[in-house]
């Protein structure tokens, strides 16, 4: 118990002091490392339009390194396979649990392995779809019709999927949105400015909305 208390100073000492985020390592085969200008990209965003003082040296942790309580928001991505070990999995539920926040942006081909990820960390809090209204949609950016849609795939509508834990947002999934590669340099998809604009304000918003919440 006294352990516990420990982290959870620890992290709100870190998210008091330190406006930082970090990638997501995983094992299993899925690559973590896709999107590599992305959080980079989006961090300096950040930094420019609503004024957080975020690291641009964008660091990578593991869920059993203890330096992820430093980071109070996580970025994980990929297209295929993950896995987390058992001791993976408790580490990163007492992160989430302790004030931590992770999105997931499925880079097509993660959902089959992320939902009973997500079910293992929190069997008893389902995963729910945001509605329009939720603020994250409505922070210094305003998305009215909730998450865009950045690229196509499935030609399916994109689902800002959520876990709330004691009420606050814990997780988020973006599912057939592909917001992450919004945030690329624009060369790396050639995606119109206008789309990556809205990928990078929706990002906004998600770091901000953590950063409140």
């Amino acid at each position: 118990m006294k352990a516990i208390v420990k982290i959870i100073l620890c992290f709100l000492t870190c998210h008091a002091f330190a406006q930082q985020v970090a990638i997501l390592k995983y094992s299993g085969g899925g690559d973590w490392y896709a999107n590599p200008t992305a959080v980079p990209n989006l961090v300096k965003f950040t930094n420019a339009h609503i004024k957080t003082a975020l690291d641009t040296d964008v660091q990578v942790v593991s869920p059993t390194d203890q330096a992820i309580f430093n980071y109070p928001v996580l970025f994980m991505t990929g297209h295929g396979h993950v896995s987390f070990t058992d001791d993976e999995i408790t580490k990163l539920k007492t992160y989430l649990k302790s004030g931590g926040f992770l999105h997931i942006s499925d880079n097509y081909g993660m959902d089959r392995y992320i939902r009973p990820l997500i079910a293992e960390l929190f069997p008893n809090q389902p995963l729910t779809e945001l509605p329009n209204d939720h603020p994250i949609f409505h922070q210094t950016f305003n998305f009215p019709q909730g998450l865009p849609k950045i690229h196509e795939h499935d030609k399916k509508r994109p689902e800002a999927l959520g876990v709330f834990y004691e009420g606050r947002l814990v997780i988020l999934y973006d599912f057939e949105c592909d917001l992450s590669d919004g945030w690329e340099d624009p060369a790396v998809h050639n995606d119109p400015e206008e789309v990556r604009m809205k990928a990078l304000k929706m990002g906004a918003n998600i770091i901000e909305y953590a950063f409140k919440h």
